[in-house]
């Protein structure tokens, strides 16, 4: 399914991606959240679970930020009303929670980024801000109020003082109320103010969007792990000049010219994305690589063993070169011939693989390989493992 209601998906990306908010009334009918509330507020007391609580009138002044993880008297403590639990990439830690993202499948699967469920109760908020990525507001349990505002950027005034860009004007466009199951999109940079009527959950699910910088980095770093020392500045076309000192237009054609050489290779961009996207979100939580006695262990039981599943934490995706496949995780990249473009595809675009159906998969030498690297690094698992 997907989770767009009356929708068609061309309409969607034709009309609405990047480009205005919708409402999607009834998006998924018949929703029901994953986690209770004190289950919620259970994963807030975990160490290695990204959570914070926003309290729009606290002790300190207007909208103060704590951040996770949190002793579990903290709750006792909170205000009756206008605060608001958030807890980070839970599809990191619960795989129900991986599953639903399969349901936007209709978008590439590496821009999406996660899953954040947020608890609030009475009038919580965490007030009227915008994003730098695209984002889905699936209410999914009681009723939030969402405002709609102007575009915003980098020179939009904030206020001071809160530990959070809270918008210093907010020029309303839109008002809506979500029940259970309605969805709001969104797309980067909209004002938007979402506010509860009675204590009510809210999942986000946001969009990878890496800035400007990080792009050139990445591409930089690419650019000079397969630089070719004989590729410099050259100006076999200088002309005379009437100044020596000075740097002329042509000058920086030849360097411009020299710099597009480098940038403008299909091959090496698919690198910049594909390893950028599958980035850990949280590396200090990536698993330890197993040793490779218990791989040899493990595939002597693979037949009595669990089914394999992809790491919760895991992003993988591929391209295809002239001279094959690349797949990519974890900010890696693994070479692989053009017969294991259905290894790939099937390990990208599903989060479960039933033995039987990996089995039936023809791949190579080096196919094998990437299921063996996988497993070692804990990017995929069967029920034996420890995650």
């Amino acid at each position: 399914m997907h989770v767009l209601g009356e929708l068609s998906v061309e309409e969607f990306l034709r009309d609405y991606w990047q480009k205005k908010p919708v409402l999607i009334r009834n998006a998924w009918p018949g929703f029901q959240p994953l986690l209770a509330a004190d289950e919620l507020a259970g994963l807030s007391l975990e160490e290695e679970i990204e959570s914070r609580i926003v309290i729009e009138n606290g002790e300190t002044g207007p909208w103060e930020i704590h951040k996770g993880p949190f002793p579990e008297e903290f709750f006792q403590d909170l205000p009756e009303n206008k605060w608001t639990l958030l807890v980070q990439a839970v599809d990191h830690w619960i795989p129900e929670a991986a599953d639903l993202l399969e349901n936007f499948r209709f978008l590439p699967r590496w821009r999406i980024d996660d899953l954040m469920i947020s608890f609030a109760v009475d009038g919580g908020s965490v007030g009227p801000h915008y994003d730098q990525y695209d984002v889905f507001l699936l209410q999914a349990e009681g009723q939030r109020e969402w405002r709609i505002g102007q575009i915003c950027g980098e020179t939009s005034p904030i206020l001071d003082g809160p530990k959070i860009r809270i918008l210093k004007d907010f020029e309303e466009t839109d008002r809506w109320v979500l029940n259970p199951g309605d969805m709001l999109y969104l797309p980067p940079q909209v004002a938007h103010w979402g506010i509860a009527q009675g204590n009510c959950q809210t999942y986000s699910i946001g969009f990878r969007a890496p800035s400007q910088a990080e792009l050139a980095q990445s591409a930089l770093d690419q650019i000079l792990a397969t630089s070719n020392e004989d590729m410099r500045y050259t100006d076999a076309d200088l002309t005379p000049r009437a100044s020596s000192g000075e740097i002329t237009a042509e000058d920086t054609n030849r360097l411009l010219a020299l710099l597009n050489s480098a940038i403008q290779q299909p091959e090496l961009l698919a690198d910049v994305l594909g390893k950028l996207m599958t980035e850990a979100k949280y590396p200090e939580h990536q698993a330890e690589r197993l040793e490779d006695e218990e791989w040899d262990e493990w595939r002597a039981g693979f037949r009595r063993l669990p089914d394999l599943r992809k790491a919760e934490q895991a992003r993988f995706a591929y391209t295809r070169t002239p001279a094959g496949v690349r797949f990519y995780a974890l900010g890696q990249q693994w070479n692989l011939p053009e017969d294991d473009l259905a290894l790939v595809t099937y390990l990208c675009d599903n989060n479960s693989y039933p033995r039987k159906e990996l089995a039936a998969i023809d791949c190579s030498e080096e196919g094998s390989g990437l299921i063996r690297d996988l497993w070692l690094q804990q990017l995929i698992y069967s029920g034996d493992n420890d995650e």
